[in-house]
């Protein structure tokens, strides 16, 4: 049965969203989505991720409570750089991050979290040095990105995943 679906979990998602996305039903959308969610399953499996090993559930909830607070703190920041009514010169640019984080879970979650974040991109990291690049819409002081980073991220992540 693996073989054939090696990951029944993922492959089930792809179904259900197929068949969200699609608005019906129909026998031939799930024929089709089943289709789709099989050759998903067989893909991810082509790849052969490493097992995940999230551990410490609490810190799973603590962190995704932070990234929520964090991410409407974002919005109305954001929100008021552009709809607000001074128009002060603001600065954009990268920081580059040294991280300690090497599990590719880590690095995905860290990623998804920087990105949703508005005001702020992950742009790249490279994987010999381990030094993460982000960009930042309003740049007032380096270190302070960092410390919010490796802070407030990182080190709830590497409790997570190491």
């Amino acid at each position: 049965m693996t073989r054939l679906v090696p990951f029944p979990l993922v492959s089930l998602s792809l179904l259900g969203f197929w068949l969200l996305l699609n608005e019906t039903l129909s026998p031939g959308h799930i024929l089709l989505g089943s289709v789709v969610a099989l050759i998903g399953g067989w893909g991810l499996a082509a790849l052969q991720p490493p097992k995940a090993r999230p551990r410490r559930l609490g810190a799973i909830f603590r962190l995704a409570f932070l990234v929520v607070v964090d991410i409407v703190r974002s919005n109305a920041a954001v929100a008021r750089i552009i709809f607000g009514p001074e128009r002060r010169e603001r600065t954009v640019g990268f920081v580059e991050i040294p991280l300690e984080l090497r599990n590719p879970y880590g690095l995905a979650a860290l990623a998804c979290i920087i990105t949703s974040t508005p005001g702020t991109l992950w742009v790249d990291f490279n994987e010999a040095s381990g030094i993460l690049t982000i960009h930042v819409l309003d740049l007032v002081d380096k270190a302070e990105w960092v410390d919010i980073i490796k802070g407030r991220y990182e080190r709830r992540l590497l409790e997570i995943f190491t």
